[in-house]
């Protein structure tokens, strides 16, 4: 099986060489968008693709990998359609605003269902690029850098941020923090 940098390169010629990327990776981008943008996942990944497949000659693999790419042109489209709507839903959710929360999802899995509200709030609190180099490893499972990639910072900067956004939330959780949330974000 081709890799993914093979399957992008071949598809400079060959626009049907493309296909390979879509079915590999668009469960994981709908997740993404369906995790922010619950309402408009659907039409925020079928952009994501358009753009992916119309920029795909500006992939640098020196960057990262293809999986890291995508995750870049997820990012965009998303906040391109959060600066076409007068406050980001995912925004307000995470602030605890919105009744459509993108965080149900994560409250079933939470042993304590009483740490939502304050994980919500901390969340909220952390600079934009440490809340989304934390989601996208412990949402996405791309690694830290990945991650690095998806949000245009050097991998060693992603690292620090990510410890500085781990640190706040265990000091906001404290040590009664069931193991299942501090395992997967913290």
């Amino acid at each position: 099986m081709a890799t993914d940098e093979e399957v992008l390169a071949r598809s400079g010629t060959d626009a049907s060489a493309f296909e390979p990327l879509v079915e590999r990776h668009s469960r994981a981008l709908h997740g993404y968008f369906a995790r922010r943008a619950p309402g408009a996942a659907d039409d925020l990944l079928a952009e994501a693709w358009l753009r992916a497949y119309a920029g795909r000659g500006t992939y640098d693999p020196a960057r990262g990998p293809v999986r890291a790419w995508l995750f870049g042109v997820a990012r965009n489209v998303l906040a391109a359609h959060w600066r076409g709507q007068e406050r980001p839903a995912a925004a307000a959710a995470l602030a605890g605003e919105a009744s459509s929360d993108p965080w149900h999802a994560v409250d079933r899995r939470l042993d304590a269902a009483a740490v939502a509200p304050l994980m919500r709030r901390t969340l909220a609190e952390l600079p934009a690029v440490e809340r989304e180099l934390l989601l996208l490893i412990a949402w996405e499972q791309l690694s830290p850098t990945e991650a690095a990639a998806v949000v245009g910072v050097p991998a060693g900067t992603a690292r620090s941020r990510l410890h500085r956004a781990r640190t706040r939330l265990r000091a906001a959780l404290g040590p009664s923090a069931p193991l299942s949330l501090t395992g997967d974000l913290v």
